[in-house]
């Protein structure tokens, strides 16, 4: 059996939970949490077999074959770098870390150590994936010139939302699943950026609209927000047709429509557990071959993500604690 601990026992660990709960050869081993009792709770509740009170002795567990880490952005550095330097492997949910500099930091040390490393942007590693871009291939849409992405929810109460050290804004909560479906489906030819936000009384990134200029002329328009529900959806658009996605954080349908706006055809994702299967797999497959990233989100796209985040961060003025400490 494949051992998974999870540091962090909050609401992204209990959707880790049912979803290694309903893989084969995978064991729900251990969780850690500051607090012992949270752990043990948690547990005993999800049906763990151990429960510790400091993530660096879950880290130490020879059984732990990956550590899931599940805290917040701000924290994915040092808790990161405490597992690598471990010689454990790691998947790190996203938003990969605060920064570029912290990004550029672990992925040295994963490869220095060879230990394996990678993102869990869970839209990157789903199969639905290569439908999508299997579709827009194959020319039913002629020439996509033209993508959208919107994702949204009212979730400006939480504090990860609302707190600088927490690494909050809906940039790297949800703009970042906006700005992987552009990268997916439009690539890196990234000729320009023009952007702006509206931020909350603490300097964070409430709503954001981010426009993607391509050299060949394409542009992939986005936006993000923590102040209310929107679509969640995904269009790509060509000169014959355009493709609707149902959800780019987590799409089970696709709709084709010819120029003329008729129903061509609709795409539907596989059964799945909760969609986390995926990257857990993909990590186990590029651990038992002895890498250090996976093909799924290589390091590069990690850190490209992470760079245009910093960008845009940087443009807007919204400044994490990190941002300083890690340049010193």
């Amino acid at each position: 059996m494949f051992k998974v601990g999870i540091i962090g026992a909050g609401h992204i660990a209990e959707k880790m939970a049912t979803t290694l709960h309903g893989m084969d050869g995978v064991e729900a081993y251990a969780v850690a949490s500051r607090q012992l009792e949270k752990a043990q709770e948690f547990a005993s509740r999800r049906g763990f077999t151990k429960a510790y009170g400091s993530y660096e002795e879950l880290a130490d567990d020879p059984q732990v074959d990956l550590v899931y880490v599940a805290t917040p952005h701000t924290l994915h550095y040092g808790h990161v770098k405490m597992c690598l330097e471990k010689g454990k492997p790691v998947l790190c949910e996203k938003a990969f870390t605060a920064n570029a500099v912290e990004a550029e930091d672990l992925i040295r040390i994963s490869r220095d150590k060879g230990v394996f490393l990678a993102e869990a942007i869970w839209t990157r590693y789903l199969p639905f994936r290569k439908t999508l871009r299997d579709l827009v291939e194959s020319g039913a849409i002629g020439k996509p010139m033209l993508l959208t992405a919107h994702l949204g929810y009212p979730v400006s109460h939480k504090e990860r939302i609302m707190r600088p050290e927490l690494g909050g804004g809906a940039l790297l909560d949800l703009g970042v699943y906006a700005l992987n479906f552009a990268l997916m489906n439009f690539g890196d030819d990234i000729q320009e950026i023009r952007s702006t936000c509206v931020k909350s009384d603490t300097g964070m990134d409430m709503q954001d609209s981010i426009t993607l200029k391509y050299s060949d002329g394409r542009m992939a328009i986005l936006m993000a927000t923590a102040l209310c529900a929107n679509d969640r959806q995904g269009i790509i658009n060509g000169d014959k047709g355009y493709v609707i996605v149902d959800n780019i954080n987590n799409s089970l349908k696709a709709e084709l429509y010819a120029a003329d706006h008729t129903l061509m055809r609709t795409c539907h994702a596989p059964e799945q557990i909760t969609g986390f299967e995926y990257q857990v797999q993909a990590c186990i497959d590029a651990i038992r071959e002895g890498r250090t990233e996976t093909d799924f989100m290589p390091h590069s796209e990690s850190l490209r993500v992470m760079r245009i985040m910093d960008s845009l961060r940087k443009e807007w003025g919204v400044v994490f604690p990190n941002d300083s400490k890690s340049r010193q």
